[in-house]
């Protein structure tokens, strides 16, 4: 089955450059996240990681 796909793909011209587009997406991908994560703001991250809690609270309020 193997040797099946493998020739194949081996007689699609120009198939070379698909693995090279798959990391070149991947790699900006996870550079563009790491990018993010060091420069969002202490204030937005603090705010949003108490999201479910505030969430809990503002229920428990409403049902009173």
């Amino acid at each position: 089955m193997l040797k099946f796909v493998k020739n194949h793909m081996e007689s699609i011209t120009g198939i070379e450059i698909y693995p090279i587009i798959s990391l070149l997406i991947f790699f900006t991908f996870f550079v563009i996240l790491f990018w993010w994560v060091l420069s969002a703001k202490k204030d937005y991250i603090n705010k949003v990681s108490n999201l479910p809690l505030d969430n809990k609270q503002n229920q428990n309020e409403k049902s009173l």
